[in-house]
């Protein structure tokens, strides 16, 4: 997903191993990315590219004219199965291409009318107003033209006519584009006071640097929860396709019905939407507008057009570099653009990536000032006047960490660059001269050197400083009505400002993303002059420390010294208590290592830890059949299933195991389904419990679980315990994400409800309490 795909790392791994031991070395010991670069790509064979050719043939991204009817049909059958969002999926992919081609094909005369009126409500659908309001022009003045007869159907046209007009007056009130949404949604919720020196952040930060850390923002001032302190726009996202293998060959896989997040959201804002504007040259790249198709077009997607299923072979990662570079065409790169020729061209420019940056960076950038004798170096990203911004001068600063990366994933990265630049070079090469080499004199660069040593680092970059952008998406059964919400990664990106906070497995900050605006909010109380963190994916709360430091060293180079890791005693041979084991004769806890006995002296009993082990993975198999016959919408049988894991999980696992609360949330799922409210809250509260105990009372986790017990019961009518939960979700949930979360603002609707109630009777609060 995020590198390449598992048949071309194989493929360049396997090359490594046959190269030559001194060409290995080159690219070991390579002190440059120019080095690397050129070692590398010079062992680029005709072979090579074919073989990367053929892998990319299997994503089926180029326009076809029969697609259409297959589709359409498709769409049917989806929608007889009633999975109408995957059927508006598939009819979206052919309707207006369908009309568009008909009229152009002699479509008859009479129909015509008929015709056009379709093309308007697409395109209104679609938001395209002013393409609407031409074609209705078009329609009426064929109206004008061919006085139609009084016949009803011709009436039924002119009434269905008249309210699409309505439609679109009303629709021209309302903004467009997602951008202008988000900034109506964020109304309220700016930064207080927008920062003099960084960018996107809050007067309450300031930028320092560290000898052992680098850079890292700091406490101005105390911070209370839920202070908003940094609001960054990616520089730089790229939609992630989801599962998306290349399709096998044959002709009933000659086209895509599986709907992945390449249909449903933006490729350009990640607004999620059904009615995509498709591009006109490729038909991977969708779009909620037409605005943001342009917008597209002109930054980066002209040039990657052609190129959809060599980027999506090359995975996420390598699109991103390419979108880095080819958006620095529309900025003041010269300096960094000489910086890397001079390395191309042998003029002794030092890289240093060590952790003590202040030194480094800048001098290569040409950004010292000598004062006296005095020399004073800018904080790396910043400009001359001491500002951080969100360009790509600030992009380009973030480190490598070039040393640390073994030589055969520098030489896998470095040969897919170069295949990839091969391919720009012959895919287009006019709008390649509005590139990177045209800010400086043409005999600085060679060719393509100068767009691949810039690919090349920005790759390397992206291990420890790219940014997941996640969504909460509804998932689950499909008869509940409790939203089954679940945060999945909706695209990558880069965002300058917020690749400053430093990593802590317990962090004072939380991190949500609207679109591709990320917002980071205080978690807790933050005194002044204290760090701000952020958690780079090892938390507290879901690894041990073990875990935690590994994960962290092998993805970030780095051994973790936060309070967490630092206080954290070694794990007890017992674990902690919510992954306690229980006696399946006195319920009392087991304790000990490879042999567990029970901690009740009075009891005998004694059991191996490996076979509880295989006990739980026995169980986890039967609640995952039972969330299947949820899922399938067995209700019946899904509850009696799930009830028979429960009374296995008593036997033996503690009551806030993680298990245990997994089998109480899907109980939760399956009442809810079948309208029983009161036993779906009793499941639910039992589940909350385990999710503090994980997560804590604070935890934006703990926010959702108090989320969903807020509808089950609205849904049930429970007016003051509903109302409670409600305050007690939005409190939690504020902190983490803010008013303009979708989920606060769900739960003012409920709260609005509830309180326009008249007094309900036949509803106790004992019927909800647990």
């Amino acid at each position: 997903m995020d590198l390449p795909v598992d048949e071309w790392k194989a493929y360049v791994l396997q090359k490594w191993s046959l190269l030559p031991k001194s060409a290995q070395v080159a690219v070991s010991t390579a002190e440059t990315l120019s080095e690397i670069f050129f070692h590398s790509s010079s062992f680029l064979q005709s072979e090579d590219e074919k073989f990367l050719k053929r892998l990319s043939q299997g994503y089926l991204v180029g326009k076809d004219p029969k697609a259409p009817c297959f589709y359409r049909e498709e769409g049917n059958k989806k929608f007889q199965e009633k999975n109408y969002s995957e059927a508006a999926v598939l009819y979206s992919k052919t309707c207006l291409n369908d009309i568009i081609r008909a009229l152009t094909h002699g479509y008859p005369e009479r129909l015509r009318p008929k015709l056009l009126l379709r093309k308007a409500e697409c395109l209104v659908t679609l938001r395209r107003l002013k393409e609407a309001s031409q074609t209705i022009s078009d329609l009426e003045s064929n109206f004008t033209a061919k006085p139609s007869p009084a016949a009803s159907p011709f009436q039924i046209l002119q009434e269905n006519l008249c309210c699409l007009k309505m439609k679109i007056q009303g629709k021209e009130n309302l903004p467009e584009t997602f951008p202008m949404t988000l900034t109506k949604d964020f109304e309220g919720v700016d930064l207080t006071e927008e920062n003099e020196e960084i960018s996107s952040a809050s007067s309450s930060v300031c930028l320092c640097t560290d000898p052992l850390k680098g850079r890292c923002l700091i406490a101005t001032k105390d911070i209370v929860p839920g202070e908003l302190l940094v609001k960054e726009d990616a520089f730089v996202s790229v939609l992630n396709p989801g599962k998306m293998p290349p399709l096998p060959q044959g002709l009933e896989s000659r086209w895509d019905t599986r709907v992945t997040n390449g249909d449903l959201y933006c490729h350009k804002c990640l607004q999620h939407t059904l009615a995509m504007v498709p591009c006109h040259g490729c038909s991977y790249a969708k779009y909620c507008s037409q605005e943001c198709m342009q917008q597209a077009w002109e930054l980066y997607h002209s040039i990657e057009c052609s190129l959809g299923g060599l980027l999506l072979t090359l995975g996420v990662f390598c699109h991103v570099a390419l979108r880095l570079t080819l958006l620095a065409r529309f900025e003041d790169v010269h300096k960094v653009v000489r910086r890397i020729c001079d390395e191309i061209n042998n003029k002794d420019v030092c890289l240093p990536e060590s952790k003590s940056l202040v030194e480094t960076f800048n001098y290569c950038q040409g950004e010292r000032e000598e004062i006296g004798e005095v020399v004073q170096t800018q904080i790396p990203g910043c400009n001359l006047n001491g500002k951080y911004e969100n360009n790509y001068n600030a992009v380009f600063s973030l480190l490598a960490h070039t040393e640390n990366h073994s030589p055969e994933h520098k030489f896998l990265c470095a040969l897919s660059v170069s295949a990839l630049c091969r391919q720009l070079e012959a895919a287009s090469p006019p709008a390649l001269t509005t590139g990177l080499k045209a800010a400086v004199t043409p005999e600085l660069c060679a060719d393509l050197n100068v767009w691949a040593v810039a690919m090349l680092r920005h790759l390397l970059q992206l291990q420890c400083n790219a940014q997941a952008i996640t969504t909460i998406q509804h998932t689950g059964s499909k008869e509940s009505m409790i939203a089954d919400s679940g945060q999945v990664r909706l695209a990558t990106g880069i965002f300058p400002v917020v690749s400053l906070l430093n990593h802590s497995c317990s962090p004072n900050t939380s991190v949500s993303f609207t679109g591709t605006v990320a917002t980071i909010r205080a978690a807790q109380q933050i005194k002044k002059g204290q760090e701000i963190f952020h958690c780079y994916g090892p938390h507290e709360s879901r690894m041990s420390g073990a875990e935690r430091q590994q994960k962290l060293r092998s993805q970030y180079f780095f051994d973790c010294s936060c309070p967490a890791c630092h206080c954290e005693e070694p794990r007890a041979a017992a674990g902690p208590r919510w992954e306690a084991f229980r006696c399946n004769s006195c319920r009392a806890l087991l304790q000990g290592d490879d042999v567990l006995s029970c901690g009740n002296r009075a009891c005998p009993e004694s059991i191996s830890r490996n076979h509880l082990a295989s006990q739980v993975q026995d169980l986890q198999q039967q609640v995952e059949m039972g969330w299947k016959l949820l899922r399938n919408g067995k209700l019946e049988q899904a509850i009696m299933w799930l009830l028979r894991c429960r009374e296995d999980a008593e036997s033996f696992l503690s009551a806030e195991h993680a298990v245990v609360g997994e089998i109480e949330d899907h109980l939760a799922r399956a009442y809810a389904a079948l309208g029983d409210w009161k036993k779906s809250a009793t499941h639910l509260q039992k589940s909350l419990q385990v999710v503090e105990v994980h997560h804590g009372s604070s935890s934006v986790e703990m926010g959702h679980e108090l989320f969903k017990l807020a509808q089950v019961l609205f849904n049930g009518f429970a007016v003051p315990e509903a109302l409670n939960a409600i305050q007690k979700a939005e409190e939690v949930l504020l902190v983490h994400s803010g008013p303009e979360s979708g989920e606060i603002q769900e739960l003012q609707k409920m709260r609005s409800c509830l309180l326009g109630l008249p007094p309900i009777t036949g509803v106790s609060p004992r019927d909800f309490a647990p």
